[in-house]
């Protein structure tokens, strides 16, 4: 689909400087723009290539006055990195929307799918199911027995969501995420070996949650695991049984959550971040990438490190360690020093 300067100047209340009538059907960096597609200009670091760029559209802030001749066409707008998210989502939304069941697909007659919705092929449906309309369900997705997922949620293919678990609405799933898995639960027995404890809890996925490719979400053992509205969730997540994930919390990749732990809202977890279980992170929390949480966290606090430190801790913590080679040598030479002087008395 195209879209014309025109077009994107009314949509984004913009100002057209060049041909109004200039057509792209994708979206670029500025460095790497071609005929055809939209660029845009957030960091002045960057103007170089607005001289140089062959894309046909270029977004620029209002304020911004070339030093060169330009090519292409600008429209001039507010705030561009907003501007360009809104113009993602609407060029996302143009996209049709699959409908209809696959022949290939297996529905059982007890599952409920409601209207515009699409199973695609080899989509398993368990009895009870029920999905919600103007869904889409990718080829080799499983919903398992009495699974509800809300209207408008996207499965990609090979998500598979296990038995009473449920999905909000408007949510995304992506290729390769497991809901509903049994949580991590063994208890030693007498012969030394492992008794697994039986995990009859589900997980609730609140409304506008994304959970990322490969992202694990345990059961509960009791109860449920539950993931609240607006939740961000990266690839390759871990998330144990008995979590609960306050709204609008987000998580990059290879982030670990043992069992029990509750993180607040408005959190962020940098990458490959583990907390222990039992934890209770409040609101609003910050932990940087690589960070080990193993104590309770309150509202508002940075958390950095392995064992986590509270941010400037941290920081100073990290300015004494990089002078340690530098302080080693010096009580080395004054240990001799010390000892020269016990030697001549």
């Amino acid at each position: 689909m195209e879209f014309t300067a025109e077009m994107i100047a009314g949509f984004l209340g913009g100002e057209i400087v060049g041909n109004p009538q200039a057509a792209v059907h994708t979206v670029s960096s500025i460095e790497e723009g071609k005929s055809g597609s939209l660029a845009y200009l957030t960091n002045l670091k960057y103007e170089s290539f607005l001289y140089t760029t062959g894309a046909s559209i270029v977004l620029v802030d209002k304020t911004f006055e070339p030093t060169q001749e330009v090519a292409t066409t600008l429209v001039k707008v507010e705030n561009v990195g907003e501007c360009i998210v809104r113009l993602m989502q609407m060029y996302a939304a143009s996209k049709p929307r699959r409908k209809g069941i696959s022949e290939r697909a297996s529905v059982a007659e007890s599952a409920t799918v409601e209207g515009d919705s699409y199973v695609g092929d080899f989509a398993v449906i368990e009895q009870g199911a029920k999905i919600g309309a103007n869904c889409q369900i990718y080829p080799q997705v499983y919903v398992g027995p009495g699974v509800t997922i809300g209207e408008g949620t996207t499965l990609y293919a090979g998500v598979k969501i296990y038995e009473g678990c449920r999905i909000g609405k408007n949510c995304i799933l992506h290729a390769g995420a497991v809901i509903g898995a049994d949580g991590f639960g063994f208890m030693p027995n007498a012969e030394g070996g492992f008794d697994k404890i039986p995990q009859l809890g589900n997980v609730i996925i609140e409304d506008d949650v994304e959970i990322g490719a490969n992202t694990c979400i345990d059961r509960a053992k009791t109860d449920s695991t539950i993931i609240r509205r607006g939740v961000k969730l990266d690839n390759l997540i871990q998330i144990g049984h008995n979590v609960q994930i306050g709204e609008h919390t987000v998580s990059s990749a290879q982030t670990g959550i043992a069992g029990t732990s509750k993180v607040g809202k408005n959190c962020f977890l940098a990458g490959q971040v583990g907390i222990a279980d039992h934890v209770t992170i409040g609101d609003r929390v910050k932990v940087g990438s690589k960070s080990g949480i193993d104590k309770n966290v309150a509202d508002d606090e940075i958390r950095f490190g392995y064992p986590a430190l509270p941010g400037m801790q941290y920081h100073r913590a990290t300015a004494v360690f990089k002078r340690l080679p530098e302080m080693d040598r010096t009580l080395r030479q004054l240990e001799k020093e010390i000892q020269n002087i016990k030697n001549n008395e």
